[in-house]
């Protein structure tokens, strides 16, 4: 009998239709979790006017969204890894399209509030079970592109839902980008058939035959088959004990803390871009069309970040990438608070998006990798979860800045310090504890599988 360490064959394989089946899902769960996500800062100044609301009342609204998120990800990731992250990336799409829809209809701001939470707790458990997965069926040699290319998506849907704003809002109101978010739940069951479950959840389950299809989908000369051991018992006893607690344990405490902060700096930066960017925009003078141009253009810089960063990652490196990253995105944050020159704002936005969701996007795989693979939707979830407590404080803080007599555009300064606080976070980050999935690589610059494939008759 073989012994087959399955997440090394899928480490080694080459991209194809297998892998370009799960990119599309992602892409597709992910881009509608970015449209619901965004819809809330664009449909907010009609919004205001419509449930009369103030600008410390529509921060309120939004940071309760953000307790569901927190709450989604706190949750859904850590069951991901009990009951397999299929079932859970089902139950979030289920809850954040059906909820979304009904939103649209709320007769005022209360059952608003309430509807968005419940479809909140789906969108933040969506995220970290997409990177999960797109993260362990992705090939290592371009894993950091792939996956930074898949969380476009999430730029995708905010592009989506900016453009419905600019030339349809106007005329049929905030409630239309609500009642779009009701698409994904007709497209789930064709999800629940052709999404396959994640390895790790089959190798806990002995399921030899689906570990076996998979292998041979993406190293179609391997051969692999039901008999094989895709090492169960080392698998089930890596398995054994609470995931969380597993996040602290083999000297991963400190860069498990470091992460959170890393990515509570982060989402702090996200959200309150997302939720205040048309706002201050609009109140600095510009219409309402052209004020949600700005979160066009920022949602192409987070593309555009995510792009050339996942390609500088696989030549020198996550960590290099994200703290200059994060530290391009402070020197951004003050040039916005203190230029009046349209051409060189909207610039200056797409830096802002490469330097915030452009580098969420790369963070991602690195905190996912980072964690055993029976874990990594646990430390994803967790990371994330807590993160969110940077995603709720921001628009209430930002609601206050502008309350205040200082200038709507001032407020940018106050993104430098995440920034900053972000690029620190990483450099604490003790990479010689990490689980990253290992290649060998030959001379000629040809990669070896390691330790897959153990030819020992039993």
């Amino acid at each position: 009998m073989r012994k087959i360490n399955a997440s090394e064959v899928m480490a080694g394989s080459k991209f194809n239709r297998f892998h370009l089946l799960v990119f599309f899902w992602c892409v597709y769960a992910i881009a509608f979790d970015g449209f619901d996500i965004a819809i809330y800062g664009i449909g907010l100044p009609l919004m205001m006017e419509d449930f009369g609301l103030t600008v410390v009342d529509a921060g309120a609204v939004g940071s309760y969204t953000l307790v569901g998120m927190m709450v989604g990800a706190l949750v859904f990731g850590p069951l991901a890894d009990l009951i397999g992250r299929k079932k859970v990336l089902a139950i979030c799409m289920f809850l954040f399209s059906a909820f979304t829809f009904l939103a649209g209809f709320a007769p005022n701001a209360t059952i608003f509030t309430i509807l968005r939470f419940i479809a909140a707790l789906g969108m933040g458990g969506l995220m970290p079970n997409v990177i999960s997965l797109m993260t362990e069926y992705s090939p290592k040699k371009n894993r950091a592109l792939i996956v930074a290319l898949m969380y476009c998506g999430y730029s995708v849907g905010t592009i989506i839902a900016s453009l419905i704003g600019m030339y349809i809002m106007e005329d049929m109101g905030w409630r239309v980008l609500y009642w779009l978010g009701i698409i994904p739940l007709f497209t789930l069951p064709i999800f629940m058939k052709k999404f396959p479950e994640s390895l790790s959840y089959y190798i806990l389950r002995k399921q030899g035959d689906k570990i076996a299809n998979i292998l041979n989908q993406v190293d179609p000369t391997g051969n692999y088959k039901e008999t094989d051991d895709y090492e169960y018992a080392s698998t089930r006893e890596n398995a054994k004990g609470s995931p969380v607690k597993k996040l602290f344990i083999n000297n991963r405490a400190v860069s498990t803390f470091a992460f959170w902060l890393a990515v509570f700096s982060s989402l702090l930066m996200v959200y309150g871009l997302n939720t205040w960017l048309p706002k201050i925009m609009q109140e600095t003078g510009y219409g309402l069309s052209s004020s949600l141009s700005f979160i066009l253009v920022l949602a192409v810089g987070q593309i555009g970040g995510s792009l050339l960063g996942g390609y500088l990652v696989d030549r020198i490196g996550h960590r290099k990438v994200l703290v200059s990253m994060y530290l391009l995105g402070a020197i951004c944050f003050v040039a916005l608070s203190m230029t009046s020159n349209s051409l060189l704002l909207y610039v200056l936005i797409a830096i802002g998006g490469a330097c915030t969701v452009g580098t969420q996007n790369l963070a991602n795989p690195y905190i996912s990798e980072f964690y055993p693979k029976e874990i990594r939707s646990t430390g994803v979830g967790v990371t994330v979860g807590v993160g969110r407590i940077g995603a709720i404080v921001a628009p209430i803080l930002i609601g206050l800045l502008l309350t205040t007599n200082l200038a709507p555009q001032s407020a940018f300064i106050a993104f430098a310090i995440p920034s900053i606080l972000g690029s620190i976070a990483f450099l604490l980050v003790q990479e010689k504890y990490a689980s990253f999935d290992k290649l060998d690589v030959s001379q000629n610059g040809e990669i070896a599988f390691k330790k897959i494939i153990d030819n020992k008759a039993l």
